[in-house]
C-alpha cells in the first residue's frame, strides 16, 4: 500500500492523519486473470490503485473489442465516464492477469473531499492527467500513421504492458488491424 502513498505524495503533501483515514477507505481486492470487474451497463463505483497485475478498458462495437485505456503496477484505473458521472458503463474493465488492488468508492473519495478538502486536489489532477491522456490519444489517432502510433506506443506505454498483451489487443488500442502491427513490427525488425 505504500505506492498509494507515494502516489498522493507525488501531488499533495499529506499528514499521517489524512494518510490514515485515506488508507481505512481503501477496500483489498484480487481479480482473477479475464475476470470482469466492470461490466457495460453497470456504474463504476470504484477507482482500482493497482499493486500488481495488468488491467484494461474497452468496448464492443460490432462485437469487436476497442480497447480505450491500460494500466498495471503503481497505476489506477477505473471507466472514468461511468465513475464520474454516477452512470451504467458503455465500457468494460476487465484484468488481464491476476491484479491485486485497493479500491476506493466513489463515496468514499467524497467523504474524503469533504473531510480534507486537499483531496480534491488530488481529484483535479487525475480529471486532468485522464484528459489529456484522451486529448493526447485523440490527437495521435487523428495526426499518426499506424507506424507512428506503434512507435509511441512503445516509447511511453510500460514495459509490462507492452509485453503483457496479445498483439491483436495493442492493434485496437491503436486503431489498427492485428496483420497491419504484425507488418509494422516486421518493418521495424528489418530496418
Amino acid at each position: 500500500m505504500e505506492y498509494i502513498r507515494r502516489l498522493l505524495k507525488m501531488h499533495l503533501s499529506i499528514s499521517e492523519i489524512e494518510w490514515e483515514t485515506f488508507q481505512q477507505h481503501l477496500v483489498y481486492r484480487e481479480f482473477e486473470a479475464k475476470s470482469l470487474v466492470v461490466r457495460e451497463g453497470m456504474m463504476a463505483q470504484n477507482i482500482y490503485f493497482i499493486e500488481s497485475g495488468l488491467m484494461r478498458s474497452y468496448y464492443l462495437e460490432d462485437g469487436k473489442e476497442i480497447n480505450t485505456y491500460f494500466s498495471c503496477d503503481g497505476a489506477l484505473i477505473t471507466v472514468f465516464s461511468s465513475f464520474l458521472r454516477q452512470k451504467a458503463s458503455f465500457e468494460y474493465l476487465e484484468a488481464v492477469e491476476k491484479s491485486k488492488t485497493y479500491s476506493l468508492s466513489y463515496d468514499a473519495l467524497y467523504r474524503l473531499y469533504a473531510q480534507f478538502p486537499k483531496f480534491e486536489r488530488f481529484g483535479r489532477i487525475l480529471a486532468e492527467q485522464n484528459y489529456l491522456c484522451v486529448l493526447d490519444r485523440t490527437m495521435l489517432m487523428q495526426t499518426r500513421t499506424a507506424k507512428q502510433r506503434y512507435l509511441d506506443f512503445i516509447e511511453t506505454a510500460d514495459s509490462k504492458i507492452i509485453q503483457g498483451l496479445p498483439l491483436y489487443q495493442i492493434a485496437s488500442f491503436l486503431g489498427t488491424a492485428p496483420e497491419s502491427l504484425s507488418r509494422i513490427r516486421r518493418e521495424l525488425v528489418r530496418s
